[in-house]
């Protein structure tokens, strides 16, 4: 069906397609998707039980408008944001662009979202239906980005299953400085101190670039360790890997993202797996649009994994094809559950 009406939409600007497809998962004119339980690709994430190891990645739902509705097309979590203190515009637009020959996309929103009180109220008012995670980051012009983080940390704890720390975005100013050893540990470090404060026993993620240096990789890991942090989202958009792109919108400054970044972020995923060896959860995002290149990240280290753009090119009930094509794929294989070829690429 989406393949017979994906034509129409593309006509659209990608923001305002982006528009009208919240509007329609808000007023139910999506129809669910439910997904059979199965014992194959049944996983666990921070102590709870989920049907599947798909999630939708954070700058789908910025605002918490429609993640009951991700939930009912069959995704087994859903990560809404990024959540800034406060409301902000973003860019300036057109900020959004689409890649069609290499089925990817680039932005540089910019963090736009309508701020951390009204994203707070929503999901007050709406009880998630499943497993549900809080992106937060600092406004663009903020003074202190160590207490934008903290402001969000104590006002999202007590109601997301885990709460990412963005600090990999490409399009807000020097956001990545925080992938320097100094700069990580003081965020990790104050983040871990109120989280001790305030009691509190939420998860706690950090979504990295895939831009860093091979490196940086034992230095990050070495502090993911040291102060406990739950899981690791490998990766966010790269403001590279044009060199092979098609279409002439890979000039446009911003994140990459969808298919052209899958090799990248794999990779990452690799290097990253063979530290870390399941002292810390991978949560694999880049290039995912089948049961296939989910596959390969959790052969490559992913416990789980995220998508975005696979959803803006393959429809909206992308969660429950890739979770058939994975059970067949564990079925020829004779695997017992996803969690046995986590990391066993040859």
């Amino acid at each position: 069906m989406f393949s017979k009406i994906r034509s129409l939409i593309f006509k659209f600007e990608p923001e305002v397609a982006h528009g009208l497809a919240i509007k329609a998962l808000k007023y139910n004119f999506v129809p669910p998707k439910k997904i059979p339980n199965n014992k194959l690709i049944e996983t666990k994430l921070f102590s709870k039980i989920i049907k599947n190891p798909i999630g939708l990645a954070a700058g789908f739902d910025k605002d918490a408008e429609v993640y009951n509705s991700i939930f009912d097309l069959g995704f087994g979590f859903v990560e809404v944001g990024t959540v800034t203190p406060l409301k902000q515009y973003g860019n300036k637009k057109p900020r959004v662009f689409r890649l069609e020959e290499d089925e990817a996309l680039i932005n540089r929103l910019g963090f736009n979202n309508s701020g951390s009180e009204e994203v707070l109220s929503k999901i007050t008012r709406n009880k998630p239906k499943g497993l549900l995670g809080i992106n937060i980051g600092p406004n663009k012009d903020s003074q202190n980005r160590l207490e934008d983080y903290l402001v969000c940390f104590r006002k999202f704890h007590n109601f997301a299953d885990y709460i990412t720390i963005n600090i990999s975005s490409p399009n807000t100013e020097n956001l990545r400085s925080f992938h320097n050893k100094s700069e990580l540990n003081e965020l990790l470090k104050l983040i871990n101190e109120e989280k001790k404060i305030l009691n509190s026993a939420v998860p706690i993620v950090v979504k990295i670039s895939p831009d860093i240096q091979e490196d940086d990789i034992p230095t990050i890991s070495e502090l993911l360790l040291k102060f406990e942090i739950s899981a690791v989202i490998i990766s966010n958009t790269t403001d590279s890997t044009r060199e092979n792109l098609i279409n002439i919108n890979k000039l446009e400054k911003g994140g990459l993202s969808g298919k052209p970044i899958e090799k990248k972020s794999n990779n990452l995923i690799s290097k990253f797996y063979k530290i870390l060896r399941g002292k810390i959860l991978i949560i694999g995002v880049g290039g995912v649009d089948s049961g296939k290149s989910a596959f390969e990240k959790f052969l490559n280290g992913a416990n789980l994994v995220q998508l975005y753009t696979g959803m803006v090119y393959k429809g909206p009930n992308i969660a429950s094809i890739i979770s058939e094509e994975l059970i067949n794929i564990l079925e020829k294989k004779g695997v017992k559950n996803i969690s046995d070829i986590i990391g066993n690429k040859k």
